[in-house]
């Protein structure tokens, strides 16, 4: 504790600051009218749904956390696999997780009324409260993140203190609590995915569709429903998954960093605590971003993308300056090539975030190609939205593989032999450009959560009969957050390939920590060879020798190919579950146009808390299979098949997931920007047979960008998370 640097305090800090920030913007959001007392009604209904739901997952969610804490807590304190931190580091990733989601999609429900009053007075104004209030979850998901970081970093600095190993250890006992950060993310990201879906679709088949009502009609029974499901699966579920993917990058790195400057305990430390003070500066420098966003009345498509660009943009070019001078004053080794390392995941970011809205935009070719494929047909919008889809991955794979060679040549300047240090010190650069990416996380995900509050304000303002004008400008502000939040999900998945790949180098360091256990209570390792292996000088090569990591062996073959097969497994399942749960809508929905005569005159009101209570029960019932499978797969592969398998099997779902991933978010955004194109008065407008064929082609993308796709990205971490915590007892298996 003593020897932690000063500019460690700006950490917990600049956490506070964000949290102060979010406090301030959701107060602000409170002050505004929420407009006519049926705008009021409505946002309740919503609100309440919402809150309904969360506190139904939380339910659930909750007793998975005791059973594996308990598991944690066996194998710490009888089985002595593993550190005896790690029950409470799991709990307090999942609880900081599950606030992170709360917060944000409570000042969701607050928002969406607000917005829609405020587009009564104008474009901007509107943008402003709905923006600001995205705002609020990006800020407390990195407050949140940085101050349990700093939090765990201190007590652990005082328990650990006057430890040779004091910072390795630290670092991936911190690590661990990742898991619990992931496990909440899955289980919010799922769950709500299957929720928004099974509403989205059950509202477009039946009402749009077969009734030929528009979208958001208060006559459509599963129109609240959607409505909570944008909050629960967009909101509450992204802010979850974000918060993992912050935490895990800046832990992993840290962790990569004690290892690779262990030669030096004063440059280990700073190596250390970098990722961390990257993080708090990026805080400081999204808030500049945040109140640069402002759009002018009668803004165009390109123009309202330019005004939230705008607000990115400046964030990310003033921490790529600044982490020159970050790194510069902390004295890390080879400072100006790892600032480099931390620029080419900025740059990844920025460019997966434009090739995502060039793909799924429709001011852009691809997008408009499948709105024009609308006038042959439903068949021909799908398969053209497939191969968009695609199409559209090569960008962001080839600019992850070009940003992990950069940030790894960077970082050991260039040394390409290949040696035990080189290595090291190129994995720390990959961990770090993770950081740089989400840096400015803070304004990221704002621009991500005020997509699905956007979409609740044009559903109030639909419902509550606003003026032609408002509708214009609330659809205005839809289609902007359409693109948003696809262009958050190409972020997120970016995001996820480089802190999977981090976290694929912290495993190994995870296994020589239990390894090293081992030999310290009398027991001892045996190579190929027959061989004495002392785990406690070996190095990243020794270890890949020594646990034959290699593509001959069948082991990491086998994993990778079930790594490969769990993201088609967990895709397949969360499809099949918001089919099933879509289907049971549908039904209902047809019901009450059945048997609640005068729905469809507007004479009478539909019973939309059925459509919730069935929305609700189906996500809850769903979710648990492809949740639990995501933790019990690398359990079961790293005690049948070892270590070998299990890097294997991380490698596999990393470049599987991730492809998919981008395959599935670009593919199902542009499907629903054709529609909205279509909808603007192209090609026959609303009511049309191009009009239907783009929703066919939408209904088919909701689950591909709102619930498969997006869950690939904690998938893959989730998998990595899970093999580390369980490192302990792979190792006393060997």
């Amino acid at each position: 504790m003593s020897n932690i640097p000063s500019i460690f305090w700006l950490i917990p800090v600049a956490s506070v600051c964000a949290l102060g920030m979010a406090w301030y913007f959701f107060r602000t959001l409170m002050r505004e009218e929420e407009g006519t007392s049926r705008m009021i009604e409505i946002a309740e209904h919503v609100r309440k749904g919402a809150m309904a739901y969360l506190k139904q997952q939380y339910k659930v969610v909750c007793i998975v956390f005791i059973v594996l804490a308990l598991l944690f807590a066996f194998m710490a304190y009888v089985l002595k696999v593993q550190n005896p931190w790690v029950p409470f580091a799991f709990l307090t990733g999942g609880l900081f997780s599950g606030l992170s989601g709360f917060f944000g999609m409570k000042t969701a429900t607050y928002a969406s009324a607000r917005t829609a009053h405020a587009a009564r007075t104008g474009l901007d104004r509107g943008l402003k409260v709905a923006f600001r209030s995205g705002a609020v979850m990006g800020l407390v998901v990195v407050g949140l993140g940085l101050l349990d970081i700093a939090l765990w970093f201190i007590v652990l600095s005082c328990v650990y203190e006057g430890d040779n190993f004091a910072l390795i250890t630290i670092t991936t006992t911190m690590l661990t609590f990742g898991m619990g950060a992931s496990t909440q993310a899955l289980f919010a990201r799922v769950g709500g995915g299957i929720y928004t879906k099974a509403a989205d679709v059950g509202a477009d088949l039946v009402g749009k569709v077969e009734a030929n009502i528009p979208e958001d009609d208060p006559r459509n029974p599963a129109t609240i429903a959607d409505n909570v499901g944008d909050n629960v699966g967009d909101v509450a579920g992204m802010g979850a998954d974000l918060y993992e993917s912050y935490c895990g990058s800046i832990l992993s790195t840290a962790a990569l960093g004690a290892t690779a400057f262990a030669f030096n305990a004063d440059l280990q430390l700073r190596a250390v605590i970098a990722p961390m003070i990257i993080a708090a500066v990026g805080i400081f420098l999204s808030l500049i971003g945040i109140f640069m966003v402002r759009t002018k009345e009668g803004a165009t498509m390109k123009e309202l993308l330019h005004s939230l660009g705008l607000g990115t943009n400046v964030a990310a070019g003033l921490i790529a300056v600044a982490t020159f001078g970050i790194l510069y004053y902390l004295g890390i080794e080879n400072w100006l090539g790892v600032s480099f390392s931390v620029i080419s995941g900025l740059v990844a970011g920025v460019i997966i975030g434009q090739s995502t809205e060039y793909y799924t935009s429709h001011s852009y070719q691809p997008t408009q190609k499948i709105a024009e494929a609308s006038q042959t047909g439903s068949a021909t919008v799908i398969i053209k939205g497939i191969g968009t889809g695609m199409i559209s991955t090569m960008i962001p794979v080839v600019t992850i593989s070009v940003a992990i060679m950069l940030s790894y040549l960077c970082a050991n300047g260039f040394d390409t032999s290949m040696s035990a240090a080189s290595i090291s010190k190129g994995l720390y650069g990959i961990g770090i450009a993770a950081v740089g990416m989400l840096s400015t996380l803070g304004i990221t995900l704002a621009t991500d959560a005020y997509g699905p509050i956007a979409d609740n304000a044009g559903g109030n303002a639909e419902m509550s009969e606003l003026g032609e004008d408002v509708r214009h400008r609330t659809d205005a502000l839809d289609a902007l957050g359409n693109t948003t939040a696809a262009t958050g999900k190409g972020f997120a998945i970016g995001s996820a390939a480089l802190t999977a790949l981090a976290l694929l180098a912290s495993y190994v360091e995870e296994i020589k920590i239990a390894m090293v256990r081992v030999v310290n209570e009398g027991g001892r390792f045996l190579d190929a060879a027959g061989n004495m292996f002392d785990p406690t000088t070996a190095n990243m090569t020794d270890f890949m020798n020594f646990f034959q990591v290699n593509l001959m062996n069948p082991m990491v073959l086998v994993g990778a190919f079930i790594g490969a097969m769990a993201a088609f497994l967990f895709c397949g399942l969360t499809m099949g579950a918001v089919g099933r749960a879509a289907g049971a809508m549908v039904e209902e929905v047809r019901r009450q146009f059945r048997e609640i005569k005068g729905i469809l005159e507007g004479k009478a009101t539909p019973d939309y808390g059925r459509c919730v209570e069935i929305s609700t029960r189906s996500a809850q019932r769903e979710m648990i299979l492809p949740s639990f499978l995501a933790i019990l797969i690398p359990i079961v592969v790293g005690i049948v098949l070892g270590v070998g398998g299990v890097l294997g099997l991380l490698v596999g779902g990393l470049s599987t997931g991730f492809t998919l991933a981008v395959f599935m978010a670009n593919a199902g955004g542009s499907w629903d920007n054709a529609k909205k194109m279509v909808e603007e008065g192209n090609f026959g407008g609303k009511g049309s047979d191009c009009h239907k064929a783009t929703i066919v082609g939408d209904t088919v993308g909701d689950p591909f960008k709102d619930t498969s796709g997006p869950s690939l990205n904690i998938l893959i971490k989730l998998m990595s998370m899970v093999s580390i915590v369980m490192a302990g007892l792979t190792v006393a298996l060997l």
